[in-house]
């Protein structure tokens, strides 16, 4: 829900004379759930809805959709003509040095740059200095209600369930007939999720041998793989609650086909172990301790462990993204490898830790989601893996 008083206040924290939300047919979608403007009800006109530091927030908004921001508090400018609309917007920011768009110089950091370079050049026209808006974002639309968050557990109960079918579907199957099939095993998966009111934007990776090698390999009707005794499997897997604001739960586990697992994949194993735990470590000291925390430092934890043992280059992704109603939320990234992300690790935010190495043979991933609550309490869920699960010694 809009909240213009905790709005202002972060503004004032953060230093900034106002935010200058703006979107066009439904390209900034992080303004349109700041503005609690609903998905389906997308305009083809521009609008700009500023928020000052003090005061009263004023509205831009085009005469055949002049009605977009009703629902929120403010004084209402309408156009018609472009020439209208540059006006209008100089009006809005006029008197201050400093407002905060969904920006991201050099565009850094690619899930916060939804303003187009032509409006960031109308608005630098007016002598304003544009920052990004990123840590307001993640404040305003990348934080949990209470009830995300009983619905993150719940859908972790379900995440967690769906592992323990498919383990138990590999071994049983493979007893059966000797082998499964990788698009068999996603496909029951996808089934658990049904079965238990859940649900995906995709359905999950399942990748035997080479295919673990892959970070993103998605088994199809053409590549799926025959999984068989001796081999090693990853299975990384999300969904959430068919509920109205429901997030995912997002886990990898990892699994050997016999009664003991080889030291060769136990090995490379433990070095992610290690650096998963480094980089939770880092937060529960972070947040302990009460100091700025920003997502780089977390993914650097954790990178560092595994470049020590010289498998730096074989670990080709961040240590986290953000949790939410989406997978890939726009909350703060655990990076410091595609991106320099600079933006804060919050309260009532949800990330993935999730370091692997992939070697042309197999690949290895643990993955788990961390909640740090409004307390600054730090939550782990999906469970911690410590060990490569010896599939046919325990399904």
């Amino acid at each position: 829900m809009f909240d213009l008083t905790a709005i202002q206040t972060a503004l004032r924290e953060f230093q900034l004379d106002g935010w200058l939300l703006y979107d066009f047919r439904g390209n900034n979608i992080l303004a349109s759930r700041v503005l609690d403007i609903p998905e389906n009800q997308i305009g083809s006109r521009r609008f700009f809805y500023f928020i000052p530091v003090d005061g009263t927030p004023q509205k831009l908004v085009h005469r055949i959709e002049s009605a977009v921001l009703d629902h929120l508090p403010g004084e209402k400018e309408i156009y018609l003509r472009w020439q209208e609309l540059e006006a209008g917007v100089a009006k809005l920011v006029n008197g201050t040095q400093t407002v905060a768009m969904e920006y991201s110089p050099r565009n850094a950091n690619p899930y916060i740059s939804r303003v187009d370079a032509g409006t960031l050049e109308l608005v630098r026209g007016q002598d304003v200095r544009v920052v990004s808006s990123g840590d307001l974002v993640q404040l305003f639309e990348a934080t949990w209600t209470d009830r995300q968050w009983q619905l993150h557990q719940e859908a972790d109960r379900g995440t967690q369930a769906a592992f323990e079918r498919a383990w138990g579907f590999i071994g049983q199957t493979i007893r059966d007939r000797g082998s499964v099939g990788e698009l068999e095993i996603q496909q029951t998966i996808m089934s658990h999720f049904a079965e238990h009111g859940m649900t995906t934007y995709h359905p999950p990776i399942v990748g035997v041998g080479p295919h673990s090698g892959d970070p993103h390999y998605m088994p199809t009707e053409e590549s799926s793989a025959e999984i068989s005794e001796g081999d090693f499997v990853l299975i990384d897997l999300w969904a959430k609650m068919d509920q109205t604001n429901a997030v995912y739960s997002d886990l990898t586990i990892v699994g050997f086909v016999g009664e003991s697992v080889p030291d060769v994949y136990e090995e490379l194993f433990q070095i992610t172990v290690n650096a998963r735990d480094a980089a939770i470590g880092l937060v529960r000291s972070a947040f302990s301790e009460g100091r700025v925390l920003q997502g780089w430092e977390v993914d650097q934890a954790a990178r560092d462990v595994i470049e020590a043992t010289g498998y730096g280059p074989y670990f080709v992704h961040r240590t986290g993204h953000s949790i939410g109603q989406e997978t890939h939320a726009n909350g703060t990234n655990m990076d410091n490898l595609e991106t320099r992300e600079e933006r804060r690790v919050l309260s009532r935010t949800c990330f993935s830790i999730e370091p692997g190495i992939y070697l042309a043979e197999f690949g290895v991933r643990t993955e788990v989601n961390v909640y740090v609550d409004e307390n600054g309490q730090v939550h782990v869920t999906g469970g911690l893996q410590n060990r490569v699960l010896p599939i046919l010694a325990e399904h």
